[in-house]
């Protein structure tokens, strides 16, 4: 084989090995991103007017250098942080996050309750 094919070949399986990798923080991108248009579902499975533009703004942020959390930063700013899926844990959003947990905790000590009453109840 011709070395200047061999180098060719080389270059383009890497070009195609980052165009891929980029597709992929993209399409996780997306699929975090909330249409704001369209009832539950997320710009990856949006056809909105609305999903396309995001879709525009964020590739254009990842070619600029941009890291995802300073994309969602970015766009929490511009439309708030219903935008995103997963947001970030802070004062506004802790009991969104403590919440469930709590009442899986509160849950089992209600059910070890009444257990322990049940137990205590057929044992008199």
């Amino acid at each position: 084989m011709n070395l200047k094919r061999l180098i060719t070949i080389f270059f383009l399986f890497f070009v195609s090995v980052e165009a891929n990798e980029n597709n992929n923080n993209l399409t996780e991108i997306y699929k975090n991103l909330r249409c704001l248009v369209c009832q539950g579902q997320s710009v990856a499975d949006s056809n909105s007017d609305f999903a396309s533009t995001l879709k525009l703004v964020v590739q254009d942020q990842v070619k600029e250098g941009k890291s995802a959390d300073e994309i969602y930063e970015f766009l929490i700013s511009k439309y708030g942080e219903w935008i995103v899926y997963n947001p970030p844990f802070n004062k506004k959003n802790f009991f969104l996050w403590v919440l469930p947990y709590l009442f899986l905790i509160l849950g089992g000590l209600f059910i070890y309750v009444l257990i322990r009453k049940n137990r205590h109840n057929k044992a008199n």
